[in-house]
């Protein structure tokens, strides 16, 4: 590590807040595309505004003063033509807090959450946006302007003028609090980029692919057009249907197609500088990288829905497995038959067994794992997957809790995924496009995952997974779907019927337990068709009882005749009583 760093010592200031806020309306005060996302809630704005108002620090901002020519930039929700300036204001540290106050004192920032503050004149504390206004509620850009206060007191809050004072006590606390900075001078992004880290890494505040974004951000020239792990992960969604992942999962994947551990040390990842092992796709830039991960990861989202029955990240037991099938899939783009056989059994038999064979590391999964992916080896790889499986105990998970996060629930989902159920009105299937469209980016499947009985059930009995349907259609009336299982529809034949009554892992008989009100004989009835079924998906997923053997294509049977010699392999085999099989 050497010790260049800053030409000069970062200049300490402080800004009134209403200055500080002015100079980012006029575009003055720009995000570096290196930065994360905004990712604060309305809890933190509000606790942000109740700090300045009680005179509580806030937290220096450390600005990067640059010349920058005139550009149109975002800020939250407001849009700005920002001008030229010789010495522009970078947010190197402080973006969420800048952002929340340029948009929540401004008239149309006002209007977007997490920025919807009012104050409560009354009871003295600020609010998001009340569900009914009542005359002590100022929105805080009215507030925050003198002119505009004034006018509000003589309209719409004439009828508390009591209040004018408590108004006028939080106006001028905000307009003057004074926000501490450092402002640093320096060209070099390195030097920007390092600093970035240093004070994000050290208190763990960024996750590790917002610090891997902000050291391979490059230059703010072009950035809108260049990829990234964000729009990796958008693009991969557009492109398959299967949610938005996280862009740590989408970190992981990149590095594991490059390397066997994808929890490496990412700062040297596209420098041979400090490297212990070179990269497995050697000579590609950073950017061919990115480009090549997001095909694997295609590849791998491809098979997990055609062949391993995963439609949506909401139904993904372990990112993990995500994360080692893009290994597979960017040094086997085409496997063969078998080998997507043996990799559907390998991905169930994890999602079964859990990390508990890993020694209960998540991280230990991908890095056990992807380290059996061998680059040139399709056969020797895939064999040496199924053997780190090959104590996994062969088990069943419960179906007694039902919670949409948790890993038995998203295994019992797929499981109902492949029944194809349908829908209680058409009687027609739902399709993986009416998953994707109900679930969007969302995490869970929660609003796929409909509860029968919300009410009347003991707190047991409302865990049961009998006690959910898989409901994939926007248009499902979900609050009357005891009812609608309960009796045939008069359009739907009795055939029709009971293709939704299977699909829905039901039968006659627990249709006639609704329609008598039997919600207990119905939830008996149901547990033990979903333990069966459940059983019967995971013996044709994981192929517990099959022989983990490579495919006739992947023997080399010359070799075998040097080791066993002709005559034995010409022999005929013989029982203890002589006849021949």
């Amino acid at each position: 590590m050497n010790t260049t760093g800053l030409e000069t010592q970062p200049s300490a200031t402080t800004y009134e807040l209403g200055d500080l806020v002015a100079q980012a309306w006029n575009g003055k005060v720009h995000v570096p595309h290196f930065q994360r996302d905004f990712r604060w809630t309305t809890t933190d704005v509000l606790r942000l505004f109740d700090s300045i108002v009680k005179g509580y620090p806030i937290g220096n901002l450390l600005l990067w003063v640059r010349r920058t020519p005139a550009r149109t930039l975002r800020l939250g929700q407001l849009r700005i033509a920002a001008p030229e300036s010789a010495e522009a204001f970078w947010v190197v540290d402080g973006q969420q807090r800048v952002t929340s106050l340029a948009n929540a004192l401004h008239p149309q920032g006002h209007l977007h959450e997490p920025f919807s503050v009012y104050y409560d004149l009354a009871e003295k504390r600020f609010i998001s946006q009340p569900k009914v206004r009542e005359p002590e509620h100022i929105a805080l850009p009215v507030l925050f302007d003198l002119k505009r206060l004034l006018g509000w007191f003589r309209t719409e809050g004439e009828v508390v003028a009591e209040l004018f004072d408590e108004a006028d006590r939080v106006a001028t606390a905000l307009r003057q609090y004074k926000v501490p900075a450092y402002l640093v001078r320096q060209d070099d992004l390195d030097v920007l980029t390092d600093i970035f880290d240093r004070m994000n890494n050290y208190g763990k505040r960024l996750n590790r692919a917002e610090i891997f974004s902000a050291l391979y951000a490059g230059p703010e020239e072009g950035a809108a057009e260049r990829l990234n792990l964000s729009r990796i992960a958008d693009r991969v969604a557009a492109r398959t249907g299967f949610g938005v992942i996280d862009t740590d999962t989408v970190l992981a994947s990149i590095l594991a197609r490059r390397g066997p551990d994808p929890s490496r040390d990412i700062r040297n990842e596209f420098t041979s500088t400090g490297r212990r092992t070179a990269p497995e796709f050697e000579s590609e830039d950073q950017y061919t990288a990115y480009t090549e991960g997001e095909e694997a990861l295609v590849r791998a989202i491809g098979f997990l829905q055609s062949q391993a029955g995963v439609p949506h990240i909401a139904f993904l037991v372990y990112r993990a497995l995500l994360v080692v099938m893009t290994r597979f899939f960017a040094h086997f783009p085409a496997p063969e038959p078998n080998t997507l056989r043996l990799l559907r059994r390998l991905y169930w038999r994890v999602a079964v067994s859990g990390p508990a064979v890993f020694k209960g590391s998540f991280t230990q999964v991908s890095r056990v794992l992807c380290a059996r992916i061998r680059k040139g080896d399709e056969h020797g790889s895939i064999q040496g997957l199924v053997d780190a499986m090959s104590d996994a105990p062969r088990s069943l998970p419960t179906i007694e809790r039902f919670r949409t996060n948790e890993a038995a629930a998203k295994i019992i989902l797929s499981s109902w995924w492949s029944l194809r159920p349908r829908s209680l009105i058409t009687g027609q299937a739902f399709d993986t496009q009416d998953l994707s469209t109900l679930l969007a980016d969302q995490k869970t499947a929660a609003t796929v995952a409909q509860v029968v009985f919300p009410r009347g059930l003991t707190a047991q009995q409302t865990l049961y997974a009998a006690n959910r349907l898989l409901l994939p259609g926007a248009e499902e009336p979900v609050s009357e779907a005891a009812t609608l299982l309960a009796h045939r529809p008069a359009h739907l034949d009795e055939r029709t019927w009971d293709a939704v009554l299977g699909s829905h892992v039901m039968d006659a008989e627990a249709s006639r337990a609704l329609a008598q009100g039997d919600r207990e004989g119905f939830l008996t009835l149901r547990q033990e068709r979903i333990r069966q079924q459940l059983s019967d998906f995971l013996d044709r997923m994981a192929e517990w009882d099959f022989e983990d053997t490579p495919s006739l294509d992947s023997l080399d049977f010359d070799a075998l005749d040097e080791l066993d010699g002709p005559d034995e392999l010409d022999e005929p085999v013989r029982p203890e009583g002589g006849q021949l099989f």
